[in-house]
């Protein structure tokens, strides 16, 4: 099949741990359930990593087996939680790390996830993005499935639908090309084809940016541009991934062979076509744990659906739902606002939202202002900032939060007035800028020939080591005046020096050929230090982050919600998207809004209807009661199948004796620590053995073979009575159960045991 016939097909419709203490987790001990600290020890046992969880982390921690939901709630240690799931899998022994599969959204959350389970002993798992682990797939298996080479990735469209426009003779501003990508974007991962792109976009709500045929002709001609270059975009990676693992079932095995555990963050997020790819990793199996909170969907416009994570239960009526609510990252007050925000929201996400706990100590009220115009917004923003920075906030614990990406220019020229570094979320990676390479290069040189380096004939410490060989790339002890690029150039090599303090302090001893290592094995997770800057983010690119304190601008009518916002789906989605941004603050928070956009404007604006009833002298809206508000535990419905059957799993293994968990086979046959009391019967032992002698011999196998001595070691100690207590027994599997069970109940029993041959 040509990678052009591809592509066209492609696009086809188509027994439980003990209960923590509550000291360990309560707050005040697990206020790291949204942070950790930046070198941790290893856990030095499974029972180790769940220490510090609570009660419904735990629970999540040690459900091992799907299908598995969590509705998580803003703050409340999600990532900590599936995390520490994994590791805990991986370091008892029921989980091995190359057979698992982490999928989240972004490069950043991917690499957040490696960071993390690296600390918690569990190297190895592969956490990436969808598009990342689809285009390793589509890589490796294009020869074998397709033959020749594979098409080159493109990283950005613009260009080839402005050359799909110039075919078609339609003219398009940049804006324009934009809205238009987009459209072909989210045409793409909901699997609607050119033809089909009208009616589907009428059925979806969307607003064209222009008429819906001339859409199609654009998308149609999109297409074609693509296949006549023999190059791909980032939707095709993962069409033609689920082509081709629709297509090749033996390549769909192999890697159904390879990863038997998946876990999914940012459910909520799942697009059709994402959903689909996942559908085909797991085949008929249903080892998955998916993470997500409708109330966080803010990329339904991208194609992303909560429908997914809110008919889970749905399509898996076996599954276990854990519900995290209690919020370790913001006070009460904070908290009590964003609830307060969900109370008035209307549709489906909010019929199943979560009212959020905090496990804080009070706080300060947030704080409400008007202004003028948008300047003397920013001016206003940039004096407090300027107020916390000098009274010892970090500025990298601050961050500005707007709606659009237009908005930023008129903060970044109040903050540099300010005097108060910046930095932009979502420019360039932190080990990707180039003096962030040229210290590395550095670094690694001082690291191998540091002896013959007259910089560092004066220094001992690993940390004075770092500031003598960044001298040379333009570190100074004292920052550079303004801002602008000199000034990020500083912060970045500032960042490294603060690493290497941290890294010294944790780890004493330490070498700069360690700290060369350290940061290798970051670049690799993406795992970046912290650069002192107040953040300039929009909100839908501050999802998954926080700071201590965080400054909501732009709070007004036509902004919050946008204007182009006109159905019910829409304004909901806006309420949505500012309940992430009061969700960001973990203390202090600013919510603001200008009464014009230009100084002697009219004012004319007004406050977002979202604050009404919230902010202070305002009217509250009528408020309602959401289903699905409590934390806690649902357990799936016992016998009952999802659209999957269910396999035979294991639990997690646990010394019967002492309740250790157990690592080791040896001790997972017998289910106990070697050195724990056994309690044996050694007649009933010795008649097992005599029986597995005689079955060996007349199947002509090894004695082993038939059971394992630490199988029959194990079942002499339990002496189980039926099926399922036999069935439990590591060793013993469905197979040897069919085949074995009925002759060793009845030596359990005291019975002789029939000879069971090979054509029973």
């Amino acid at each position: 099949m040509t990678p052009a016939a591809l592509i066209r097909l492609s696009v086809r419709a188509c027994g439980q741990p003990a209960r923590p203490s509550l000291a360990t987790w309560q707050h005040g001990c697990v206020t790291a359930a949204t942070h950790s600290t930046l070198f941790p020890q290893v856990p030095d046992s499974a029972d180790a990593v769940l220490e510090g969880l609570d009660p419904e982390q735990r629970e999540v921690a040690t459900a091992l087996h799907g299908p598995v939901c969590v509705l998580a709630g803003a703050g409340t240690g999600k990532t900590r939680a599936i995390t520490h799931r994994i590791a805990y899998g991986v370091r008892a022994g029921i989980l091995h790390p190359s057979s698992v599969l982490a999928v989240t959204f972004t490069n950043r959350a991917a690499g957040e996830m490696r960071g993390r389970l690296r600390q918690l002993g569990a190297a190895g798992v592969q956490a990436r993005t969808f598009h990342s682990a689809a285009l390793r797939q589509l890589q490796y298996f294009w020869p074998k499935a397709i033959g020749g080479s594979m098409p080159r990735l493109v990283d950005r469209k613009i260009q080839l639908v402005a050359d799909a426009a110039a075919a078609c003779r339609i003219r398009l501003d940049r804006g324009e090309l934009r809205d238009v990508t987009a459209e072909i974007e989210w045409s793409k991962v909901t699997q609607t084809v050119p033809a089909d792109y009208a009616p589907a976009a009428a059925k979806a709500g969307r607003v064209s940016p222009r008429d819906p045929a001339e859409i199609a002709q654009l998308y149609a001609a999109y297409e074609d541009v693509k296949r006549e270059r023999s190059v791909i975009d980032f939707e095709d990676v993962l069409l033609l991934t689920v082509a081709v693992l629709q297509d090749r079932h033996d390549i769909a095995e192999q890697i159904r062979a390879q990863y038997q555990h998946f876990v999914v963050d940012e459910y909520q997020d799942v697009s059709p076509l994402q959903q689909r790819l996942l559908e085909l990793w797991l085949g008929e199996r249903d080892s998955l744990c998916v993470v997500g909170d409708a109330s966080q969907t803010i990329y339904s416009f991208t194609g992303a659906t909560p429908d997914h994570l809110l008919d889970f239960r749905t399509r898996h009526p076996g599954a276990t739902v854990v519900k995290l609510v209690r919020d370790y990252r913001s006070t009460p007050q904070v908290v009590h606002l964003a609830n307060g925000l969900l109370a008035q929201a209307r549709g489906r996400a909010a019929d199943h939202r979560l009212e959020l706990v905090s496990q804080r100590a009070p706080g300060p009220e947030p704080v409400y202002a008007e202004y003028t115009d948008e300047p003397a917004e920013a001016e206003g923003a940039a004096r407090r900032i300027r107020e916390l920075v000098d009274s010892g906030v970090p500025a990298s614990e601050i961050a500005i939060l707007f709606r659009t990406n237009a908005q930023s220019e008129t903060y970044e020229q109040a903050l540099a007035d300010a005097g108060v570094p910046y930095q932009l979320r979502g420019a360039e990676r932190f080990f990707d800028r180039p003096e962030v390479r040229k210290a590395g290069i550095a670094l690694r040189g001082a690291a191998r020939f540091g002896g013959n380096d007259a910089l560092l004939d004066d220094v001992v410490d690993l940390p004075s080591q770092v500031r003598a060989v960044l001298s040379g790339e333009g570190w100074t002890s004292q920052p550079p005046a303004g801002s602008g690029a000199v000034r990020e150039r500083w912060e970045s090599l500032a960042a490294l020096v603060n690493l290497a303090q941290d890294f010294a302090a944790a780890k004493p001893g330490a070498t700069l050929a360690d700290l060369v290592a350290e940061l290798d094995e970051r670049a690799n997770a993406q795992h970046a230090p912290t650069v002192q800057g107040v953040t300039l983010a929009s909100l839908h690119s501050a999802k998954g982050l926080e700071w201590d304190v965080v400054f909501l601008v732009g709070v007004a009518e036509g902004m919050m919600p946008i204007t182009y916002a006109k159905s019910d789906e829409q304004i909901e989605e806006e309420r949505r998207l500012l309940y992430v941004g009061v969700t960001r603050a973990r203390e202090h928070l600013h919510v603001s809004w200008a009464l014009s956009r230009s100084p002697g404007g009219r004012p004319s604006r007004r406050p977002s209807r979202f604050l009404d009833g919230l902010r202070p002298g305002s009217t509250a809206t009528v408020g309602r009661t959401a289903a699905g508000g409590a934390g806690g535990i649902e357990r799936g419905i016992p016998g009952t199948r999802g659209s999957a059957p269910r396999r035979t799993q294991r639990v997690p293994a646990r010394c019967r004796v002492c309740g250790r968990t157990l690592t080791d086979p040896g001790e997972m046959k017998l289910m106990r620590c070697d050195d724990c009391p056994s309690d044996m019967n050694e007649g009933l032992y010795e008649r097992l053995r005599e029986w597995r002698a005689g079955q060996a011999a007349s199947s002509g196998q090894p004695a082993f073979c038939v059971f394992t001595d630490r199988t029959l070691m194990a079942i002499a100690e339990t002496a189980p009575d039926d099926e399922r207590a036999l069935a439990r027994i590591p060793g013993v599997g469905m197979r040897k159960l069919t085949r074995y069970g009925a002759d060793v109940l009845a030596i359990c029993a005291g019975q002789s045991g029939a000879q069971t041959t090979e054509d029973d």
